[in-house]
């Protein structure tokens, strides 16, 4: 969330920004958030005025009682017992309004990059690098789901008879491909620097505050009640909830972490081709890397975590684009967002695969998560996290961009994890 602070100081300025994200309310909030904080301050003042002159009767007091003055202490006791009270009072309301201006901040999305471009929806992102060839099918070449029925690989109805739709079971060789690709995102992440981790797939409320999945999106995770905890939408909200109240320092930078989880949303629902198989599921695979970084670096990381994907999508040798979110479709927490894309050659359409973000201090902000600077201050650290990859729909377009009137050949940085060339 952004600091109230930020806000006071560069008011103007920051409703400019949320419009490029078509925050229309931004100003109203922005004004009670500082309306609040005002009030705020001045309860702040008053306690702290309180407190210090009850400190100062308190010391008059006992001063006077060694004097054995004691109708005048108790006369002064009278009047820090009236100071408790005001105390008690100031503190009460204090936290009213501490809360007031949270719940308001909570509300306000983060401020897009100046790279963002403005727009309404997808349709507005920005194309800014294709790269691959889209193969040319033999005819009689199937979307993925068929051709998952047809080979046995994955089987929709069966997933939908044990939970529902959007939770398949891969099956065979599908279940080994699914498995081949997760250890060969694992590898080629663990070989760039990032440390591998196992996280938990539930978090607490605290957890998904610090990373913005909360308040925001809780009709988009699946809730246990009875405990009181979430499953995770992504492995980011684990990963990066690690270093969630940690003081670091400048020389702990970067933190690099990639982790393999099944990631649960709620979110689907629309019906369609578009979202037929494995294009949009409850329950899917998915590989993360996340980045702590000292603010002066996260760009230059967020570029290097786009040329890392990059590579691994060129060694799967699937056609792809770049883009550019545009500030209608940013992400809430994000202030700069690449997705990658490949083209599904028998749905004829682009699948997202991959979101890149930069979420600046937002996240870090929520989290507590800090650093002392050369200056010996403490400052907020700059979180990034990106899908490497997500794979659902990495596995779509593999089956389908692969196929041949023989069979799936498997791509040959597979080869060595699946232990087949093809599926026949």
């Amino acid at each position: 969330m952004l600091q109230v602070a930020t806000i006071r100081e560069n008011k103007i300025k920051i409703i400019e920004q949320l419009a490029v994200r078509n925050f229309t309310d931004a100003e109203n909030i922005i004004n009670q958030v500082i309306e609040k904080d005002t009030s705020r301050r001045t309860t702040q003042t008053q306690l702290d005025d309180a407190l210090s002159e009850s400190n100062k009767l308190s010391k008059e007091i006992g001063k006077l009682f060694q004097a054995g003055e004691v109708q005048k202490a108790n006369l002064i006791k009278e009047k820090t017992s009236q100071l408790k009270e005001l105390t008690k009072t100031l503190t009460e309301e204090l936290s009213v309004f501490e809360n007031e201006v949270t719940d308001l901040l909570y509300q306000i999305p983060n401020i897009p990059n100046e790279l963002v471009p403005a727009g309404n929806s997808e349709e507005d992102n920005e194309t800014i690098f294709e790269g691959g060839t889209i193969p040319k099918l033999h005819n009689g070449a199937l979307p993925h789901w068929e051709l998952a029925k047809k080979y046995d690989i994955i089987d929709f109805e069966l997933g939908n008879k044990i939970t529902g739709a959007g939770f398949p079971v891969y099956k065979g060789k599908g279940a080994k491909l699914q498995r081949a690709l997760i250890a060969y995102f694992l590898d080629k992440n663990s070989d760039a620097g990032y440390q591998e981790v196992q996280v938990p797939h539930l978090i607490n409320e605290a957890s998904g505050i610090g990373t913005g999945q909360l308040p925001d999106k809780e009709g988009q995770m699946y809730h246990i009640g009875i405990d009181n905890l979430y499953l995770i939408p992504t492995a980011e909200v684990p990963v990066t909830n690690l270093y969630r109240n940690v003081l670091l320092k400048e020389s702990d930078f970067p933190i690099l972490h990639t982790a393999y989880t099944p990631c649960f949303r709620r979110e689907a629902g629309s019906y369609g081709a578009h979202v037929r198989g494995l294009n949009r599921l409850h329950q899917f695979d998915k590989v993360e890397i996340v980045r702590i970084e000292h603010p002066d670096k996260s760009y230059n990381s967020l570029n290097g975590m786009v040329n890392h994907v990059k590579k691994i999508i060129v060694e799967l040798g699937l056609p792809y684009r770049i883009l550019r979110l545009c500030g209608g479709d940013l992400g809430f927490t994000s202030a700069l967002t690449y997705d990658f894309e490949v083209f599904s050659t028998a749905q004829n359409r682009w699948l997202e695969i991959s979101s890149i973000s930069n979420f600046e201090s937002f996240q870090a902000n929520r989290l507590k998560l800090r650093f002392k600077n050369k200056d010996g201050k403490s400052e907020l650290a700059h979180t990034l996290n990106g899908s490497s990859l997500a794979l659902p729909r990495v596995l779509a377009t593999l089956l389908e961009n692969f196929q041949t009137k023989n069979g799936i050949k498997i791509p040959d940085v597979l080869v060595k994890y699946t232990g087949f060339d093809i599926i026949d």
